[in-house]
């Protein structure tokens, strides 16, 4: 993988690049959609690409490990196969999931013991063979396996997590590097950097992480509960660190504002699944703020979704007709609200890009937070 920067915003830390993998060019900023089981929730693959415009997606490790299973994906081919995207593919580690099933995993230095979510059977993630799960699965990019602290967290805590991270990270890059993909193409590594929201950890984080010197780095344990403005300043004091010809991928961040705020301070790949979560509960983002489709204000309203984005679904259905499919219940509701928040999302970063390149981001970014902020 190769990441070529074009051009850096004057007046923030905003900047245009390209990520170069053997699934084609990623134009940063990018928004990653989330493909937790091999596929965007109620999104065509053929969508994913002619209308929403994704560039690269994601899989998630812990998810497709349990089902279908790695029997089944290596027998596909890998992922990009099985679910027939033929761009670039991220994995997650399953660090994020393992932490959300608090009540039912063991910690420990070798790793972490776990049980199903689908049917309680036990399971052992380590580094290693965390490795070879995604190299099994077979995104472009895959990620260390780290423990995703919770907030708040204790400052003895997240110390100790970080270090074992740290640790975990050493023996993740020696089976990486020890092993090779299985399908013919190149796969890279991504370390994580977490420090909850303490500054002296997340700057040894990130200081170990940055020498490490992988391909690209990433940013992981916020958006996890904290205050906005504690993200943002965790953020800046990690982009001031990690080097400028690396890429940098915020994880699971997050609303349309944090992504402009987080572009600004340096960071050039997101995913969040809220694009998705808030579509199938009628929560549209639109390019002057956000609605909420059910409320009775738009049962007579027949204008577009928003046609300032463009794309098939955005400009075709109007705001009556599909609060009229989300009242009914319909399956078509998810669908077109799906597609609809992906493509503003995808249209968001590509205009925060056109911006960087222009000259104009800062004008635009303050501008555009303010829109996307208000409640229509």
């Amino acid at each position: 993988m190769k990441f070529t920067l074009a051009h850096q915003d004057s007046k923030s830390k905003a900047r245009a690049g390209v990520v170069h993998t053997d699934h084609g060019e990623v134009q940063t900023p990018i928004f990653m959609p989330v493909g937790t089981a091999a596929s965007v929730k109620a999104v065509h693959t053929r969508e994913l690409k002619e209308d929403i415009k994704a560039q690269i997606i994601l899989g998630n490790t812990y998810h497709l490990y349990l089902r279908p299973g790695l029997e089944i994906m290596e027998k596909a081919g890998g992922l990009h196969q099985f679910n027939g995207w033929d761009k670039p593919i991220l994995t997650d580690s399953g660090g994020y999931q393992v932490f959300s099933l608090s009540g039912t995993r063991k910690i420990k230095e070798d790793g972490v013991m776990f049980k199903s979510h689908i049917d309680g059977s036990k399971h052992h993630f380590t580094p290693e063979n965390v490795m070879d799960i995604q190299r099994t699965i077979g995104a472009d990019i895959i990620m260390a396996f780290d423990e995703c602290t919770p907030y708040p967290c204790e400052y003895g805590y997240a110390r100790n997590s970080m270090e074992m991270t740290h640790r975990w990270l050493k023996r993740c890059i020696d089976r990486f590097d020890s092993t090779e993909g299985k399908y013919g193409y190149n796969q890279t590594l991504f370390p994580i950097v977490q420090g909850s929201v303490y500054k002296d950890l997340r700057k040894q984080s990130a200081e170990f992480i940055a020498s490490t010197n992988q391909e690209g780095n990433a940013i992981g344990g916020l958006s996890v509960g904290e205050p906005a403005e504690m993200m943002y300043e965790m953020t800046e004091l990690v982009t001031a660190i990690l080097p400028q010809d690396k890429p940098r991928y915020l994880m699971g961040v997050g609303t349309p504002a944090n992504i402009l705020e987080c572009i600004a301070l340096g960071v050039d790949m997101f995913d969040c699944v809220m694009p998705t979560r808030n579509a199938r509960n009628g929560m549209l983002f639109t390019s002057e703020g956000f609605i909420n489709i059910r409320n009775e204000k738009w049962k007579d309203d027949f204008s577009p979704i928003d046609p300032a984005i463009g794309g098939y679904v955005s400009t075709f259905y109007s705001k009556a007709y599909l609060r009229h499919l989300v009242i009914s219940k319909e399956i078509l509701a998810a669908q077109i609200a799906s597609i609809h928040n992906l493509s503003f999302y995808l249209w968001l970063v590509n205009q925060a890009r056109e911006h960087i390149l222009a000259g104009d981001f800062s004008v635009w970014k303050d501008q555009m937070v303010k829109k996307v902020s208000t409640r229509l």
